[in-house]
């Protein structure tokens, strides 16, 4: 029996979290987070905070959004939960309607429910198909952290647990702000080292590539966005090895970098393609599709992959909310628009403020680099981690990336249905947050 206090409800609640909270991946945020709706949460002491990354990058509708509510609502009074091998309509809806949003030949569809999932099971589909193992992935990819999906996962945790899945490979990421292989003109050159970073992985496979695993933009990685052309040349490596192209759009899939995939930008369709985090909007729900062709393979070669919540009704009734709202209201267009006038938000920023090294991004996905000295762009773990808590404190959640040699990367990912003036509201905050810092106020 735990013996009574008298400590503050606030005090008793941190330190329940110290007592039994397992710790799963920096520090927790110092606000009991009471609710939230659209951009904003509210903290349990009244402090309204602008939610610049929605939620873990996934509420792409914002918090709370009415027609979210209502179908959940709905949904979980009827039928929320199947038995594995039992289907209902808005799991067969949903795919039906997600494979109309793609190019042929993507049609073929397994719902469950994490990023980590989608690509356990599209590596796993993809190793069955070709019968070989080895899996190559960006150096500073997140696939999550499942066994096949951290073992293609290398911009964290990867030390201290002992072997990962065997045959997995790495390749340069191409980063355009501190490039590796360099033009005469000091330009990052992306066919010069993905040659390189083939080379490398021809020397080591065993002549058993399965697959390449790779986001269409690295946003852990940095919100690092490869250069047009670079995809093409990829989906050829890729071909001409017999391996199977993996894209992971779980954070710009379904219209975030203003289409509704990233990838189509490059006039490729991959072999198969996993969606996760702005599937449900906030709820658990993602998505692994690929051609009837390769499932078919799958298939008679026994696939075998199902958790407790596959094909789940009550997240798939989501799911088809989701993309009802997508469409009526046009957000791919809206993204597309508002992700110019954040742009444009952040470069003035560049323009008052010598830390900021760099501003990146596609849509209402965006990346902002701090660093020390803009020549020599070196970097400050110290610099982006002041900045961070800066910004809470005048009422602004972001998410800094802070990798080694990148001093921190500001992920910013507003919902799709952020208004102008917050984004401006958020760009001013993250203006008084970085001068305040800069000269010594915070």
């Amino acid at each position: 029996m735990v013996a009574p206090t008298t400590d503050s409800p606030v005090t008793e609640f941190w330190a329940d979290v110290d007592r039994h909270l397992v710790r799963y991946g920096g520090t927790f945020t110092r606000e009991i987070i009471a609710s939230a709706e659209g951009s904003f949460l509210r903290t349990e002491d009244g402090r309204r905070i602008l939610d610049f990354t929605s939620g873990q990058m996934s509420a792409i509708l914002g918090h709370s959004h009415p027609d979210i509510v209502a179908t959940v609502r709905r949904q979980v009074g009827t039928l929320d939960h199947l038995f594995s091998g039992m289907l209902s309509r808005p799991v067969v809806d949903l795919a039906r309607r997600l494979a109309g949003t793609l190019p042929e030949p993507l049609e073929k569809v397994q719902l469950l429910t994490t990023g980590a999932e989608v690509n356990e099971a599209a590596l796993r589909m993809a190793k069955l198909v070709t019968g070989k193992h080895e899996i190559v992935s960006f150096a500073r990819s997140w696939h999550g952290m499942t066994q096949a999906a951290a073992g293609a996962t290398y911009s964290a945790g990867r030390k201290g647990y002992g072997p990962a899945a065997p045959g997995n490979l790495a390749i340069p990421a191409p980063n355009t702000y501190r490039p590796d292989f360099c033009t005469p003109e000091g330009e990052l050159d992306w066919r010069r080292q993905l040659d390189f970073g083939f080379e490398l992985v021809d020397a080591q496979s065993t002549g058993s590539l399965a697959a390449c695993l790779v986001e269409p933009i690295l946003s852990s990685g940095g919100v690092l966005e490869p250069p047009p052309g670079y995809f093409a040349a990829l989906a050829e490596k890729c071909r001409e090895r017999g391996m199977l192209l993996i894209l992971d759009e779980a954070q710009t899939g379904l219209c975030r970098t203003g289409t509704w995939y990233a990838f189509e930008r490059d006039g490729i369709v991959p072999d198969i393609l996993t969606l996760s985090k702005t599937l449900g909007a906030g709820l658990p729900l993602a998505a692994v599709i690929t051609s009837a062709e390769i499932e078919e393979a799958a298939h008679r070669r026994d696939y075998l992959f199902f958790t407790t919540h596959v094909s789940d009704p009550l997240v798939a009734a989501v799911g088809n909310t989701v993309l009802d709202v997508l469409e009526r209201d046009n957000l791919a267009e809206r993204a597309q628009r508002l992700g110019e006038r954040l742009r444009q938000g952040l470069t003035r920023l560049a323009e008052r403020h010598e830390v900021v090294g760099d501003v990146r991004g596609r849509g209402l996905l965006a990346g902002l680099e701090l660093v020390v000295n803009r020549e020599t762009k070196q970097a400050s773990d110290e610099l982006g981690a002041a900045v961070t808590r800066r910004c809470l404190e005048l009422g602004l959640h972001m998410n800094i990336v802070q990798l080694p040699g990148m001093g921190g990367v500001f992920r910013i990912a507003p919902p799709l249905t952020a208004t102008e003036e917050e984004l401006a509201l958020g760009v001013d905050l993250l203006d008084q947050a970085i001068g305040d810092v800069v000269s010594g106020r915070a």
